[in-house]
């Protein structure tokens, strides 16, 4: 199929757009903005600022791409949004282009489902096969990473990490990092209540280490033992053979104490160059 640009859309002779791209109706696609292959704009889309886009994504209508930081310190700088392949970005969505932090650059990798009127926040970075359900909002610099599932209507503070597999229940109030793998809610404040059994086997994570997590969450959200002791537990139990997915969980909680307020992010609040990935 060839690229099809609706006559009721403006296209920016600038715009690089790739092939067998279908752009439907009062969309707005801006002089900076780079779409790759097979990329679908149903109607009503925003692609704004320096947007690029990798493949096979789809945008629904109402959803805006690239839009300036709601952050007081930007100055109109080069920052950026970069995509890749295969998302899906719901009605009403939003998307905003990184503030002159860090590197400057919002992040979504592949495969990702952000759900009607989400909002991504500048210098966010979400991973691969992350779910973002209906009315989610992400501050700024939120990473998400792989497969985690935010229900509706939770906010997520700024700089705040929401690990591997984890998934928060709807209309959290999350101001603390949440671990991977961990199954956690608060409307309040955010507790780890167990661990997710159902996304770690979609993730083919194996029933052993599944049973080790759920030890590892026992000793360090009920019984809340040190992490040095926890750390020697399973080195003893064990015999030195961490599991990855062990040994993913505790290098995050080391991080998050080396972090503020609950936050492991919180210590490159003012790096200018790229923050270690969290």
């Amino acid at each position: 199929m060839a690229t099809s640009i609706s006559r009721l859309s403006e296209v920016h002779p600038s715009a690089e757009i790739g092939e067998n791209v279908q752009i439907g109706p009062f969309c707005v696609v801006g002089p900076k903005v780079v779409v790759g292959d097979d990329c679908i704009l149903d109607s009503h889309v925003a692609l704004v600022g320096r947007t690029t886009i990798g493949r096979g994504n789809r945008f629904w209508p109402n959803s805006v791409i690239g839009g300036e930081p709601q952050d007081k310190s930007y100055v109109e700088g080069e920052t950026q949004v970069v995509i890749g392949d295969n998302n899906q970005f719901r009605e009403g969505v939003t998307v905003h282009r990184g503030a002159e932090k860090e590197d400057g650059i919002t992040r979504i990798g592949d495969r990702n489902l952000l759900m009607a009127n989400a909002h991504v926040a500048h210098n966010c970075r979400l991973y691969d096969d992350t779910i973002i359900v209906n009315g989610v909002l992400l501050g700024g610099h939120v990473h998400v990473h792989d497969r985690a599932v935010i229900s509706g209507n939770s906010v997520i503070h700024h700089f705040g990490s929401v690990g591997t597999c984890a998934m928060i229940g709807g209309g959290s109030r999350v101001t603390i990092d949440v671990a991977p793998y961990m199954l956690a809610f608060g409307s309040d404040q955010v507790t780890m209540l167990n661990i997710n059994v159902v996304g770690m086997q979609r993730a083919g994570v194996s029933a052993e280490s599944i049973a080790v997590i759920k030890q590892a969450h026992r000793l360090l959200f009920r019984q809340k033992k040190a992490l040095k002791e926890v750390r020697e537990h399973f080195s003893a139990q064990l015999a030195g053979q961490l599991p990855p997915e062990l040994v993913h969980l505790l290098d995050f909680i080391a991080r998050q104490a080396e972090g503020k307020m609950g936050r492991q992010r919180e210590a490159f609040r003012n790096a200018p160059t790229t923050a270690k990935a969290a």
